[in-house]
């Protein structure tokens, strides 16, 4: 059968240089690299990324263009070792869902690494939500923040000691943007959390796309991405100051969490759980709404026969690398067991989740 061969990245960094990177992996400072991709050279930054995944044999990294600043439209980009995913897949297969759903996701693909000549292994590589990522998809210019720990709860209360935040940007880190969209995410936050239910369902969709919110939240749910209500998104604040969630860091999902382990298909409950859903699912127009569309996701787009031919297409042209993977070489006869895996996940959490949405619309 023919397969697309995995594109291959060779980066070279100066063995000082390689060493000082090892030295600390909680260091966030990049090292200079040259990358090679095919016939093309770059000058690039590279850093390890990611939190609990910086303690794995298998690193991922952070790539910067440093000459030229960007090419093929973007400056940033991620290395994703997926070490804790058999499958390699799931971070990939969760952006796919995303997207047919409606939803702007990052870009990914699988790539093979190489540092200094020696095998590195079967990677993915993942586009960068930031203003690059919006001239792509012809989104106006506005800001974008990253979630990056609890308190990004869309709450007044802070995750940690659940008392009053210090200001309301706690939890989040501004990729691109102004003071105006600080602002405005303040205000947003503030008002979903004080408005009283007659106001909050009267204006909430000057602040929020009600809609791409619930396509969102429903992704999350079917999914299980633990983490994903208060933690792992991005906001996306357009000109008029509407604000969108893009999600990010998916690869704890479709059954497993994120030491790798298998998680119950019934874990997470229909509505998710965060302050803003509780909100909006109180309004019985807004409930209405949300339970609807899911039905159609899972009607059209949860289901085996969409999902499944994706990752055994993508296993393919990761079977013919795999034996080159020094961490995970040994996971061919995995990726079979994988996809059986995720396929009974499928199956399993759709028949809980239809079951659930008649128990939330008909009360049984």
């Amino acid at each position: 059968m023919n397969t697309e061969p995995l594109k291959q990245l060779d980066m070279w960094i100066h063995p000082k240089d390689l060493i000082e990177l090892k030295r600390d992996i909680w260091n966030d400072e990049p090292v200079e690299a040259i990358l090679k991709t095919g016939q093309t050279k770059s000058h690039i930054y590279a850093s390890y990324r990611g939190s609990h995944i910086r303690k794995l044999k298998k690193k991922s990294y952070q790539i910067e263009y440093r000459k030229p600043k960007q090419r093929q439209g973007e400056s940033i980009f991620h290395l994703n070792a997926e070490y804790n995913d058999p499958s390699f897949s799931r971070n990939r297969l969760s952006f796919y869902f995303f997207e047919q759903m409606g939803v702007h996701s990052p870009a990914a693909s699988h790539v093979f690494l190489t540092i200094n000549g020696r095998k590195e292994g079967i990677y993915l590589k993942i586009e960068s939500v930031d203003e690059f990522f919006l001239q792509k998809r012809q989104l106006s210019g506005g800001g974008i923040y990253y979630a990056v720990d609890d308190d990004a709860n869309f709450s007044l209360l802070s995750s940690f000691d659940k008392k009053p935040k210090k200001h309301l940007l706690l939890g989040y880190e501004k990729k691109t943007g102004t003071s105006q969209h600080d602002q405005q995410l303040s205000e947003f936050i503030y008002f979903l959390n004080t408005a009283k239910d007659d106001t909050f369902a009267e204006k909430i969709e000057q602040y929020l796309d009600v809609t791409q919110y619930f396509r969102w939240l429903i992704g999350v749910v079917c999914t299980q991405n633990f983490d994903g209500f208060v933690h792992n998104y991005a906001l996306y604040v357009n000109e008029q100051g509407r604000f969108q969630v893009l999600p990010w860091d998916y690869d704890a999902t479709w059954g497993r969490d994120i030491h790798g382990e298998e998680m119950p298909f019934d874990y997470i409950p229909v509505n998710g759980f965060n302050t803003l859903t509780a909100r909006l699912l109180d309004i019985p127009s807004f409930k209405r709404a949300y339970y609807t569309l899911f039905q159609h996701v899972l009607d059209t787009h949860f289901v085996e026969d969409r999902l499944c031919p994706i990752i055994e297409k993508w296993h393919e042209s990761i079977e013919n690398r795999i034996g080159d993977d020094p961490y995970t070489k040994d996971r061919k006869d995995i990726l079979q067991s994988e996809r059986d895996l995720i396929r009974q996940y499928i199956n399993k959490r759709r028949r809980y989740l239809q079951t659930e949405i008649k128990k939330e619309i008909f009360g049984t």
